[in-house]
């Protein structure tokens, strides 16, 4: 039992499973911290773009409709 082969064989066993366990570890961190990552910019305020065109005519249009509806409520004659 006292061959050193077998000590080496040993050695390198251990050596590699560490090493293993190791890359696994930081792989594992590295996945977390792109999680966290992920969650603080999806909690950020997000910038609001500026309307297209056509939203913004549709807004226009929608707005003419109420001021219409309105007038016609107020008993105004168009």
């Amino acid at each position: 039992m006292s061959d050193p082969s077998l000590y080496l064989t040993t050695a390198v066993a251990a050596l590699a499973g560490l090493a293993m366990l190791c890359y696994a570890a930081l792989n594992g961190w590295r996945g977390w911290l792109q999680l966290k990552q992920q969650e603080l910019r999806a909690d950020a305020p997000a910038i609001a773009a500026a309307p297209s065109a056509s939203a913004r005519i549709e807004i226009a249009d929608l707005k003419e409709r109420i001021r219409k509806l309105e007038a016609i409520a107020a008993g105004v004659d168009l």
